[in-house]
């Protein structure tokens, strides 16, 4: 039978010189990165231009000297390690190190580099990596600075409600020493008993800023399902007074979604904020009237919370509007402190927080909640 397969013989064909068959120099002479030569006695053998220009030295000056001298003093150990490593024949990836060059400045470098035993070279390239070194310099002298003033605001914010705690207990102690039953007038009656109530819902209140404030971080913050009926019910008890005053309309409406996945303490602090603020800044001889609903939209539940009060100017508010001590109104009791706590809160549990307004016709919040 004929052989139905025909071997084929590969020719060997002689490896080209690439230097010969190509011309290197300009791609040697033009890169912008970092191109080197080392040998494994630690001198250069050949750079580039770009090299010389970043160490500003000649290449006499450059050659006469041990690549050692060049290395930032706190990188050498580790620099002479790894290239122990390459004279082992093992390549070395995106190794950083500190040069300094001839007028003394750091710079960053990021290596690869290839070993050629045979003819006892190293082949190198290297990235100025400066600029993203500085950039993390910042970054985390940011970190830093915020971890600290956290770190004070967190403390100044413990000291305030431990330190109010004792007022608050001797102002209770006073009104137990009130016999009510002596006081004919119903209405300093109902005053004294709203009083009462008031000042217990404030000791809870700062028992719980302390509670919170133990926590250790942010993720140990208790997540609970929540009904927004009764939190809401119980954030309007202590404005109750603040409320029949102004004679603000509520509409609510959570019939869509009754019940969120939230914290209890920091939904209780957001609508107490959001509706003092509806009050605080109605529209002089305008009653306030104060919308909240609920609905499901895609992955998030939604909270619009929405007044009919002096509003302000978005323009001119920009980013500020959640920032520490921002304040759009000469109010006199104006802290620009509110805001802040509700944006923290919302962000600290994965929510959101936007706001429309406009002036003299009012202002919209709408809280995004992950479902």
């Amino acid at each position: 039978m004929k052989n139905e397969f025909t071997s084929i013989t590969v020719s060997e064909k002689p490896v080209l010189n690439v230097e010969k068959q190509f011309n290197i120099e300009p791609f040697f002479e033009s890169s912008t990165d970092f191109l080197c030569i080392a040998g494994y006695d630690g001198f250069f053998k050949r750079v580039n231009p770009a090299f010389l220009k970043l160490l500003g030295y000649t290449q006499e000056e450059l050659f006469s000297r041990p690549i050692s001298d060049n290395i930032y003093p706190g990188d050498k150990n580790i620099t002479s390690s790894f290239r122990d490593h390459l004279k082992k024949d093992v390549p070395l990836l995106n190794f950083e190190n500190r040069y300094l060059t001839k007028s003394g400045e750091i710079v960053w470098l990021t290596w690869t580099s290839i070993p050629e035993p045979s003819l006892n070279l190293i082949y190198s390239i290297a990235k100025n990596i400066t600029h993203i070194k500085k950039l993390e310099e910042e970054r985390n002298s940011l970190l830093a600075n915020l971890t600290k003033v956290n770190a004070e605001f967190k403390q100044l914010t413990y000291t305030t409600s431990h330190d109010l705690r004792a007022p608050v207990n001797n102002l209770l102690s006073i009104l137990s020493l009130i016999d009510t039953s002596t006081i004919e007038n119903e209405e300093t009656q109902s005053y004294i008993q709203m009083l009462e109530t008031s000042t217990f819902q404030l000791k809870d209140t700062l028992n719980k800023h302390i509670d919170i404030l133990n926590e250790d971080d942010k993720l140990n913050v208790k997540l609970e399902k929540v009904n927004l009926k009764k939190i809401l019910d119980n954030t309007m008890k202590p404005l109750k007074a603040l409320i029949e005053d102004s004679k603000a309309v509520f509409k609510i409406d959570f019939s869509e979604v009754p019940d969120i996945n939230f914290n209890t303490f920091y939904l209780h602090s957001i609508f107490l904020n959001l509706i003092s603020n509806s009050i605080k800044y109605s529209r002089p001889g305008i009653t306030p009237k104060i919308n909240i609903t609920s609905k499901k939209i895609h992955n998030f539940i939604q909270i619009n919370f929405t007044d009919n009060g002096l509003g302000f100017d978005m323009k001119k508010a920009e980013n500020k509007i959640f920032r520490l001590h921002q304040s759009f109104h000469d109010h006199h009791d104006s802290k620009g402190i509110g805001l802040y706590l509700v944006n923290n809160y919302m962000n600290s549990l994965g929510g959101s927080i936007s706001v429309e307004s406009k002036v003299n016709v009012g202002t919209s919040f709408i809280l995004n909640f992950k479902s």
